[in-house]
């Protein structure tokens, strides 16, 4: 059963009790990064290997993301400033203890291609926030397979 969490704002995401922050370069601009976080919603689960289904909900203002394992979120966009910065928090999740979440991805110009930043910002019960920072490692993983397949489907002709 999905529970509502609590609103919070981009501030949240410097602020959090549990903030976990992923970096990559790529060979990719960050149009072409933005482009794949912001606009190609749907082609999200063809370089996030953990996302089943992601769509774009109320007109492009927020999105629906399942997970391998069964985790559903629905999120609202809370920045999307081309090509610098895409933000999204958690609405409703079915995921137990966390009471907010946001994420955000930063893309800074490296060169010829981008330093993409991901923060994982959360809080929630004792024992969620625990468990969160046992999986940074995991989330870290996922992260970097993430980028490296993103960056392979982004220099396909």
């Amino acid at each position: 059963m999905a529970r509502r969490l609590r609103p919070v704002d981009l501030d949240f995401v410097g602020a959090a009790p549990v903030r976990l922050v992923f970096a990559r370069n790529m060979s990719a601009s960050p149009e072409q990064v933005f482009h794949a976080l912001a606009e190609d919603v749907p082609g999200l689960p063809q370089w996030f290997s953990a996302v089943t289904l992601a769509r774009a909900t109320d007109g492009g203002a927020g999105r629906e993301i399942r997970l391998r394992g069964g985790t559903r979120f629905t999120e609202t966009i809370l920045v999307a400033k081309e090509p610098e910065v895409y933000a999204y928090r958690v609405d409703t999740t079915n995921a137990p203890g966390v009471r907010a979440l946001a994420e955000e991805w930063r893309l800074t110009p490296r060169g010829t291609g981008t330093l993409v930043q991901w923060t994982f910002a959360a809080d929630g019960a004792a024992p969620f926030r625990f468990v969160l920072r046992l999986a940074r490692a995991g989330l870290g993983r996922a992260f970097r397979d993430a980028v490296t397949a993103l960056d392979r489907r982004l220099a396909k002709p």
